[in-house]
């Protein structure tokens, strides 16, 4: 798998990429994220109509993209995600790789981008992010979500004692990263969006499972 080193780092996709899939079915997380894609996507004004679908999985999401009628790219580093996607998915350009890859270099800007419930499990957010704003063609869309934190929510992991199964340690592959809004537009910002939006999905605000970040470049 292609990946700029720099010296001294660890290996960044080493256990992002062993991450496996067993099908190409919709996760759970689908439910309640893809209703709100699907509706940012029919409210924006689209010239062209041209996807990235960044930490693609098992390929779900960017089927959901291609059924509303835009041309398609999958990426993710699990093999095991790409070959299901491949089978299930026909019409649909899947590829390994990672946002730690040049991806512009290869497939040029996208006037959507879609990331969901990947940042989390990567050692370099910032890099992610980057990623996302450099393959993003000017007015273009992207929507980035990641488990939501904020006050109410940990407080009420805290007193339930839910934090250790939330933090998920005996999870291979799951989340290294937790951020809440300020984090995460923090990211955002350093990339160089200006356009920032949050929604808060899954549940009650307070309590939301999920958090989408709806960037404009």
């Amino acid at each position: 798998m292609a990946e700029s080193k720099r010296e001294g780092a660890p290996e960044l996709l080493s256990d992002v990429s062993e991450y496996q899939y067993g099908d190409a079915k919709p996760t759970w997380a689908n439910v309640y994220l893809w209703p709100v894609v699907q509706r940012l996507t029919a409210k924006q004004e689209w010239g062209g109509r041209r996807a990235l679908d960044l930490g693609c999985g098992n390929g779900a999401t960017a089927n959901m993209l291609a059924s509303l009628g835009f041309e398609v790219l999958g990426v993710d580093p699990s093999t095991s995600g790409i070959e299901q996607a491949r089978c299930a998915y026909k019409g649909i350009e899947f590829e390994v790789a990672s946002a730690y890859d040049d991806l512009v270099a290869r497939h040029g800007t996208f006037s959507l981008i879609v990331s969901l419930e990947v940042i989390e499990h990567c050692y370099d957010p910032r890099r992610v992010v980057r990623t996302i704003f450099n393959a993003l063609e000017p007015g273009g869309l992207g929507i980035i979500s990641t488990p939501y934190h904020g006050y109410w929510k940990n407080l009420a992991l805290a007193v339930t004692g839910e934090w250790d199964r939330h933090l998920t340690a005996l999870w291979d592959g799951g989340h290294i990263k937790f951020f809440s809004r300020a984090t995460l537009r923090t990211m955002l910002e350093e990339a160089g969006f200006r356009q920032i939006e949050f929604l808060r999905v899954g549940r009650i605000p307070p309590l939301a499972k999920s958090m989408i970040a709806v960037v404009h470049k």
